[in-house]
């Protein structure tokens, strides 16, 4: 993520900018972030997470979208894309342009290199701000890997991680289940690097 101003804007400046755009930015405190072009393995794991999850979604209250919904955290007022978003009964929005979803009940993040230590740490930290997130999907796009976390009753954060093709993990605040070999269907992961001694 890289820094489109230094100079401050409001979040009506940003939106009236980022409706404009030919590209998406991000935007937290008072500053636009560009988003970054995603490598093939993101871009299918995005695609099967998507895939695999409208199928079983497909007949239920729930509304799913890719990296093109735009999600206000209003807590904390962070204007984000999330890879996956999921709301599960009537989604509610900023206004009547229906861009900027405020309820999502799931957020999947598919990590790369250049945003795994953001999603991770802070934006992990300003999405648990959203009272109606319950769940927060992480999936490696190096390895084989997923971490779901899970909001509890008193509002900690419970953590299962799957790295086996076999696993899967079951999004309870949605009903559905993601098998591991299914998100990472296609997926070729890139050699690690050999050490030279």
């Amino acid at each position: 993520m890289s820094t489109l101003s230094k100079s401050y804007l409001t979040e009506e400046q940003y939106l009236e900018i980022e409706r404009k755009a030919e590209f998406k930015s991000e935007y937290y405190q008072g500053e636009m972030f560009a988003m970054v072009g995603a490598r093939q393995a993101h871009g299918l794991i995005i695609f099967n997470a998507v895939r695999e999850l409208s199928q079983q979604l497909r007949h239920r209250p729930c509304e799913g979208y890719s990296n093109e919904m735009r999600v206000r955290v209003t807590p904390v007022g962070l204007y984000t894309y999330p890879d996956v978003v999921i709301v599960c009964g009537e989604p509610k929005f900023l206004d009547d342009r229906r861009d900027n979803l405020l309820n999502p009940t799931v957020i999947i993040e598919v990590l790369s290199p250049s945003t795994e230590a953001y999603d991770r740490g802070q934006k992990f930290e300003l999405y648990g701000s959203l009272e109606s997130l319950a769940e927060y999907l992480l999936i490696s796009s190096e390895r084989v890997r997923a971490e779901l976390f899970t909001r509890q009753p008193d509002g900690r954060w419970l953590l299962t991680a799957k790295s086996s093709l076999e696993d899967s993990l079951e999004l309870q605040s949605i009903d559905c289940r993601l098998l591991l070999a299914d998100l990472y269907e296609k997926v070729e992961f890139s050699p690690a690097p050999s050490v030279s001694q």
